[in-house]
């Protein structure tokens, strides 16, 4: 039941968003983009004029990924990069890219991991 919870904790949108941006010219090199705006479209991080427009990037995958990481960054969906990930999971081939994101750490992400814990530290009632 621990590993779970640290799963959880280390999925949190926050450090994601954090690991996919340290690591945004290995995703831009490496997912085809088009496999993953479908399920973001599905999961609602997507609305359909943002997919539309990505889809009609289809002759540039890797300016289709980079506009769709952009779009990511500035999304308002406070899942977005949960959703993100579990996308690039689905595809077997990226395991290894999950691998990494995983396995990815420096300051930056330690000081959000150390913030998120602060905050549901704060929201169990110890204030």
């Amino acid at each position: 039941m621990q590993s779970r919870r640290k799963a959880v904790f280390v999925d949190s949108n926050a450090v994601l968003k954090l690991k996919f941006q340290k690591l945004h010219s290995m995703v831009v090199n490496n997912v085809n983009a088009a496999d993953i705006i479908d399920f973001l479209f599905q999961e609602g991080v997507l609305g359909p004029q943002d997919t539309r427009t990505l889809q009609l990037q289809k002759n540039d995958p890797q300016q289709q990924c980079r506009d769709l990481l952009m779009l990511l960054h500035t999304s308002d969906n406070p899942q977005t990069f949960v959703h993100l990930y579990r996308a690039i999971k689905n595809e077997p081939h990226l395991q290894w890219l999950i691998d990494r994101i995983d396995e990815y750490s420096d300051q930056s992400v330690i000081n959000a991991h150390q913030l998120q814990q602060l905050c549901i530290s704060n929201k169990g009632g110890k204030y």
